[in-house]
C-alpha cells in the first residue's frame, strides 16, 4: 500500500507540474519524386550489376572483418585460428573477384563501346 501511494503521489506530482507547451507551427512540404520509368532494359541490368559488385565488395570486406575478430578473440585454440584463418582466405578471395568481375566489365565496357556500370566510379581520396 505504501508503495502505491508513493507511486499515486509522483504521478500527482508530475501532472500537476507539467506547463502547456506553446510550440510554433511549422509546415513542411515534400515535393513528389518525379516518376521513375525504365526505358532501356540494358541500363536497368547494368545499374543492377553496379549495385550488386558494391553490396558483395561491403559484404567481402565484413567477412574479413569478422575473420580477423575471431582470429584475435581465438584465444591460442587451434581450431579457432584455423577457422578464422580460412574465413579471412575466403573473403580475400571473394574480393579478388569482385574486382576482377569489375575489370571484366570494364574490358567489356571498352571493347563493345556499352556502358554496363553506367559510369560508376572508384571512390578516390581526392
Amino acid at each position: 500500500m505504501k508503495k502505491f501511494a508513493i507511486a499515486a503521489a509522483t504521478i500527482g506530482t508530475f501532472f500537476l507540474s507539467v506547463s502547456a507547451v506553446l510550440a510554433e507551427e511549422i509546415s513542411i512540404i515534400v515535393s513528389q519524386p518525379p516518376a521513375v520509368k525504365i526505358t532501356d532494359i540494358g541500363k536497368l541490368i547494368g545499374a543492377a550489376f553496379g549495385v550488386i559488385l558494391i553490396f558483395a565488395a561491403l559484404a567481402a570486406f565484413i567477412y574479413l572483418i569478422w575473420g580477423g575478430f575471431q582470429w584475435i578473440t581465438s584465444g591460442g585454440d587451434k581450431a579457432a585460428v584455423e577457422t578464422a584463418q580460412h574465413r579471412i582466405q575466403a573473403a580475400i578471395l571473394g574480393l579478388f573477384i569482385i574486382f576482377a568481375t569489375w575489370a571484366i566489365f570494364l574490358i567489356v565496357e571498352q571493347f563493345f563501346g556499352v556502358s554496363i556500370l553506367r559510369g560508376i566510379k572508384l571512390p578516390t581520396p581526392f
